[in-house]
Order: structure tokens, then C-alpha cells, then sequence
């Protein structure tokens, strides 16, 4: 029964996203991109946007995070296409790089002017 439940709020999951949320913030506001919005998706991105890559182990370290958490995060960022992971092997040790999408980049962007757009209307209250 718990495998049931799983699938199919990860199907809930994959339908919404990428996208915006059905809720905008603000009347009249673009809608804000909830793959983006959970805080260790934005932080890889945000990472990726300052470095042309990243290695999973340069990620995990500078998100104190898990393996777990990370790949999953960084796999739903790349089914996206907000990422793109490219993996091979230094000798017998494998090694997973990611890098931002031109996509990716437009999300990113996209997100950020929101959440300025954001802070500003609150600021003129």
C-alpha cells in the first residue's frame, strides 16, 4: 500500500512540475516556479550559475547535504532540463558533473526577478 501512496504522489509530483505554481503571490503576478523554490534545488542552481560546473561532491559540500537528498533534488532539476549531469570515471572512481542549462538559466532568472519583483512590492506598502 505505501508503494501505491508513493507512486502516485511522485506522479502528482512529476505533473506539477516544472512550472509555476497554480497560486500567484500577488494579483496580477507571474506565477512562481515551485521546482525552483524548495531551498536545495535553488541553491544547486544558484551554485551552477557561478561555476560552469559542479561535481556531486563539490555540490554536497557546499550544501551540507546528503547523498540522498542531493540526488534526488539534482535529478528532478535535470529531468527539467534545468541541469544537464554528465558522468564518467577518473580511473576506477566515478565522478558525476553538473552544469546549468541555458533553460535552467532562463528559470533561474525568471524566479529571481519575481522574487524581487517580491520583496519590492512589499517594501512600497
Amino acid at each position: 500500500m505505501a508503494a501505491k501512496s508513493n507512486t502516485a504522489r511522485r506522479e502528482r509530483e512529476r505533473k506539477s512540475l516544472p512550472g509555476p505554481t497554480s497560486t500567484p503571490a500577488v494579483a496580477g503576478a507571474p506565477k512562481l516556479d515551485r521546482l525552483i523554490h524548495e531551498r536545495l534545488r535553488l541553491g544547486i542552481l544558484s551554485a551552477l550559475s557561478v561555476n560552469q560546473s559542479l561535481t556531486f561532491s563539490d555540490l554536497k559540500k557546499l550544501l551540507d547535504t546528503s547523498d540522498g537528498n542531493l540526488s534526488v533534488h539534482a535529478r528532478k532539476l535535470e529531468e527539467a532540463a534545468y541541469v544537464a549531469c554528465t558522468k564518467s570515471f577518473e580511473g576506477r572512481v566515478p565522478r558525476t558533473e553538473y552544469r546549468l542549462t541555458a533553460s535552467g538559466r532562463r528559470a533561474l532568472e525568471r524566479y529571481l526577478n519575481h522574487m524581487e519583483a517580491l520583496i519590492q512590492a512589499m517594501r512600497d506598502k
